[in-house]
């Protein structure tokens, strides 16, 4: 159902746009979310909206919690917790999952529910699953909410990289060969399964890189030199996710591209390149986040690689059908050609993340982005679109 022509009160039609901020989430990028959380609550521009952060904890509690981004750091290379940030250890908010109604109500036990407010626009943070996956999306679809990114179908896609790749490869783009195993092979024959891995090494050879099906910030990722390290590296894998996929390395340049959608459509941002961290065996949780291993905006590469680059991000958003924004990530391979790895439909927006990073260089600051994706979300309506 479309919220687009629903009445407006004069309170409504006079106060400024309110914006829930929502992060943590019950994913493995938990933490990624509350510091990505912190980067966007520091620069939506007050004077234009009113913020309302909703931290969701690991258990899947929806807390109220302090607006306070000076909080939301990584720490002593650890990250933070909701838990940290929640005004309550029992208080719960709660979004109303009728579209006629956007107000939030916050609750403890003992007191009288304390209404909120209504919401008019949310900017879910989350990564992972429970998040970024359309998961949360379906439920704002319901409450009639508008949202900023891609809906419950092109998030599903993100969120899975399997059938990310089944996507891309159907909409002509390349991808790198690959094999999954689904939980259920593992259950009815491991030894068949774990052959399935081993015979594919043998077509492309070692190493591998073993990671959860649907996972991100390079959790759970594991990159296995020879035979011996990939019993190790299927149970990390799974620590994360029953669905393991398996990649083949790709020799060549990492290379990200940001896409931000437009009043006219999706545009490019200029690319970034990740050089090999020295520390870390590839770009890793730790290369990424903790020791903030610098991404190189722009990208070195010539004119014309740079076109076909930000053409096929630009691709790989609308084969998707995405909405908002998207960072996509390639392999300029040893011969010149541009694989695509995967995309995520919510890329982090931390101080130090390559997203906001490659926008900036093309001209649009972080506080402006912020903006741009909170303006399309309220221009855009719930529902099929």
């Amino acid at each position: 159902m479309s919220t687009e022509n629903l009445p407006q009160s004069p309170e409504q039609q006079t106060r400024k746009p309110r914006v829930a901020v929502v992060f943590g989430g019950r994913s493995s990028e938990h933490g990624i979310s509350v510091v990505t959380a912190g980067a966007v609550l520091r620069a939506i521009d007050r004077t234009k909206y009113d913020v309302l952060p909703i931290g969701i904890t690991s258990d899947g509690r929806w807390a109220l919690t302090a607006d306070e981004p000076d909080r939301m750091g990584i720490t002593d290379r650890r990250t933070p917790e909701v838990t940290d940030l929640a005004e309550s250890t029992e208080g719960a908010v709660v979004l109303s999952v009728d579209p006629a109604n956007r107000e939030v109500v916050y609750s403890e036990p003992g007191s009288v529910p304390k209404a909120l407010g209504e919401v008019d626009v949310v900017f879910p943070v989350l990564h992972g699953p429970y998040g970024e996956d359309g998961t949360l999306q379906g439920l704002l679809e319901l409450s009639g909410v508008p949202y900023v990114g891609s809906g419950v179908l092109a998030s599903a896609v993100g969120q899975d990289k399997e059938y990310m790749k089944r996507v891309f490869t159907s909409f002509g783009l390349k991808v790198g060969p690959y094999v999954v195993i689904r939980p259920r092979e593992w259950q009815l024959d491991e030894s068949a399964a774990r052959k399935k891995i081993v015979d594919f090494a043998g077509e492309h050879g070692w190493p591998l890189f073993v990671k959860p099906a649907r996972a991100g910030s390079s959790i759970g990722i594991t990159k296995v030199d020879d035979i011996s390290g990939l019993e190790e590296a299927i149970a990390e894998a799974q620590r994360h996710d029953p669905k393991i996929l398996v990649e083949a390395a790709l020799r060549g340049r990492e290379i990200e591209c940001g896409v931000l959608e437009f009043e006219d459509g999706p545009r490019a941002s200029v690319p970034a390149e990740i050089p090999p961290p020295d520390a870390h065996a590839y770009y890793d949780f730790e290369a990424k986040y903790i020791d903030s291993t610098p991404g190189v905006v722009p990208a070195p590469l010539s004119g014309e690689e740079t076109a076909e680059v930000r053409r096929l991000a630009v691709d790989a958003f609308e084969a998707a059908s995405c909405e908002g924004l998207v960072r996509a990530d390639f392999f300029l391979t040893e011969d010149g050609e541009f694989v695509i790895n995967e995309i995520n439909t919510m890329p982090g927006f931390t101080p130090i993340s390559m997203y906001p990073a490659m926008w900036q260089a093309t001209g649009i600051s972080y506080p402006e982005l912020i903006d741009r994706l909170l303006s399309a979300a309220l221009r855009r309506s719930t529902g099929l679109r």
